[in-house]
């Protein structure tokens, strides 16, 4: 579980967590790597395992002179499921959120019977508009994407295809899934989508 974000930044309870999976996962696991997964200096590790080992939730198991090996007792493990179980359910909440705001923008295209829809960018967004799109009467057309690699790969059912077969398929609204590049790919889009009457919808 590797902690690298920009707007939610890991908290304290974040970072043991992943100090947890990653000892659970690989006893023999560095510190240095350890922090690398956490997000943390190897002085903030050593920190943080002095710490655990204190409350009894991790053991140290000498190597040789140098290196431990670090163990999860039976508290450290009932402890890093716990943390665990709460995290999936933040995550869990998270999405659900997220879908939620997605819908949110694409509900009043269906409003004015816009629900043949054309999703551009195959990527974990999209994944998520699928989602939200599953019991309304939005549908798909197509799935696009500026990637050649991607063309001809099946994404969640559907195959991803080139911005090119715009020119032809029936859709009433194009829908940019990228946030990456979300203002070049709408710039590229404008002409097609002007010549065509159809529009092109950010998230």
């Amino acid at each position: 579980m590797q902690l690298h974000h920009t707007y939610l930044k890991p908290s304290k309870e974040a970072r043991i967590l992943s100090i947890l999976q990653s000892v659970a996962q690989e006893p023999e696991t560095s510190q240095q790597l350890l922090g690398r997964r956490s997000g943390l200096s190897s002085a903030m590790v050593n920190h943080y395992l002095n710490a655990l080992q204190q409350e009894g939730v991790i053991q140290f198991q000498p190597i040789n002179g140098k290196s431990f090996k670090y163990l999860l007792t039976e508290k450290g493990e009932r402890r890093r499921r716990q943390m665990f179980n709460e995290y999936s359910s933040e995550i869990v909440r998270t999405y659900t959120a997220l879908k939620n705001t997605i819908l949110e923008r694409l509900s009043p295209l269906a409003e004015r019977g816009l629900t043949r829809l054309a999703l551009f960018g195959a990527s974990e967004t999209c994944e998520v508009t699928l989602s939200a799109m599953s019991g309304t009467s939005l549908s798909v057309a197509a799935i696009l994407d500026n990637d050649p690699g991607k063309h001809g790969q099946s994404f969640l059912g559907y195959t991803i295809s080139s911005p090119s077969i715009l020119e032809s398929i029936d859709c009433q609204a194009i829908i940019v899934t990228s946030f990456g590049h979300r203002e070049e790919i709408i710039q590229q889009l404008s002409p097609i989508a002007e010549s065509r009457g159809v529009e092109v919808v950010g998230l």
